[in-house]
């Protein structure tokens, strides 16, 4: 009987070593989020502005999901919606000051990223800008160690990344990466506008703005900053809401009184700061290389929403504009993801999609609460078995969906309070059709697509974005 004992208990030990090893092949996972990062601004999607080698590397390796939108154009909506799977609305959240008065309920907590991957034996542990209504605990994740440098956002979260990369890992892990820049391209129009001429900020923007040494104004203007972008433009029937849900003096004052050239340095400085942060995550790949960790190591990149970089005469965010919501997405696992592989067809909600794929490449069951999709198929170059027709951005006072060709948009306020754009045609949102009575059906249809998206994805559609006749 002893002996039988032993043996059973040999054999439950032997089960327990191979279930322990099997579960060391899971994928190790990094996250990487930069902030205010547009969809456009990668040097792979034929920026000519700026070089982003780490970035389009990822890109090279991997799937880059070009129409990639995030739950809501700022900072805490949309790293919440990152962080729990679900839309901002659900705790009445819509703007960065509603954060205060959010309340993300336990039952939320228990399917944040972090505790469901701490939960299926990861290690967890997150670097840099949080700016979400919870703590990084809540979240699931352990914080880097501050005492690795004061910087946590910028040169001192790719130190701290680094050297977790570089250090004995017993399970596998999920390592968010969160960087700060090109975000303080918001400093310019703000000082701009406290001192008209002068442009004070963060050392980074300084830096960023400085033109290259041995170059004259002129050649500058001239040969090397970037143009305009050809929808400067304020659209044809803009809604009032676009600048009357954002009254802040340095919007306005950018909009009315910047000159040409004032939006062309910004747009130089934000490349300038784009280019930084792919450096700090080209060191952060680089670890992973020479540590041989890329072979298992699923990279996942995205911001959590983009700036409007001179479009329609606006800088900053929290507008439904592309420039705004629609953000870079790459999926990189080497020889696993299609190498290379750019998807212009599938509608992507970083705020939904991200944790139902990250657990279907750990092999975790993805959460029945979540409404969102895994693209590792689409990511792989196969087929996946359904996948959606529309996706939904949410804002203060406007909610927006997006259709394989049209995108509407509706305001809680204004006269003009609606706008469809044909987004074939006119990718540059610079005519707004919701006042043309040839769309009306399209409006229309829109109208109802917004309405029944909510229920269909366990959301409620607040009644003032419901326009009757739809």
């Amino acid at each position: 009987m002893r002996t039988l004992l032993l043996a059973l208990l040999g054999l439950t030990a032997a089960l327990d070593a191979a279930e322990a090893k099997k579960a060391d092949t899971r994928p190790n996972i990094l996250f990487i989020i930069v902030d205010q990062q547009h969809a456009e601004m990668l040097s792979c999607a034929g920026n000519p502005n700026l070089k982003t080698p780490a970035m389009d590397s990822l890109a090279a390796s991997g799937a880059r999901f070009s129409l990639s939108y995030c739950a809501d154009p700022v900072c805490v909506p949309s790293r919440y919606s990152m962080m729990t799977g679900t839309m901002p609305s659900r705790v009445r959240m819509e703007t960065n000051e509603d954060s205060n008065k959010s309340k993300v309920s336990p039952a939320l907590l228990q399917n944040t990223m972090g505790q469901i991957f701490s939960k299926a034996g990861y290690e967890t542990i997150y670097g840099g800008k949080a700016h979400f209504p919870m703590s990084i605990e809540d979240a699931g994740f352990k914080q880097h160690d501050r005492k690795n440098g004061t910087d946590l956002a910028g040169k001192g979260l790719t130190k701290n990344s680094v050297q977790f990369i570089r250090q004995p890992h017993a399970k596998p892990f999920l390592m968010v990466s969160s960087f700060i820049n090109p975000h303080d391209i918001c400093f310019m129009a703000i000082s701009s506008a406290k001192k008209p001429g002068t442009i004070t900020g963060p050392k980074p923007m300084m830096e960023a703005m400085k033109m290259p040494a041995g170059v004259t104004r002129e050649d500058f203007f001239g040969k090397i900053c970037p143009p305009l972008p050809t929808n400067y433009a304020i659209p044809l029937g803009e809604p009032e809401a676009i600048l009357a849900a954002d009254q802040r003096g340095f919007r306005v004052h950018a909009r009315n009184e910047w000159s040409e050239e004032e939006w062309r340095m910004h747009r130089w400085t934000y490349a300038r700061l784009t280019e930084e942060v792919d450096s700090q995550i080209g060191e952060v790949l680089k670890a992973l290389k020479e540590t041989g960790l890329d072979e298992n190591t699923l990279v996942v990149f995205t911001s959590d929403h983009g700036d409007m970089d001179g479009s329609h005469r606006l800088e900053h965010k929290s507008v439904l504009y592309d420039e705004a919501s629609r953000v870079p997405f790459i999926v990189s696992w080497k020889g696993v993801t299609k190498a290379g592989l750019i998807d212009k067809e599938h509608l992507v909600s970083t705020g939904l999609d991200i944790i139902p794929t990250l657990c279907d490449f750990a092999g975790i069951p993805i959460p029945t609460e979540l409404k969102g999709r895994s693209v590792r198929a689409l990511a792989e170059g196969r087929a996946p078995a359904s996948w959606r027709e529309t996706v939904v951005t949410e804002n203060g006072g406007s909610r927006m969906l997006r259709s394989a060709r049209y995108k509407y948009v509706v305001y809680a306020t204004g006269k003009r309070n609606e706008m469809l754009t044909d987004m074939k045609d006119d990718p540059g949102e610079m005519t707004n059709l919701a006042l043309d009575p040839a769309f009306a059906s399209v409006l229309t249809e829109h109208r109802r697509l917004l309405k029944e998206w909510y229920p269909a994805n366990g959301e409620v559609l607040d009644a003032k974005y419901n326009i009757k006749g739809n």
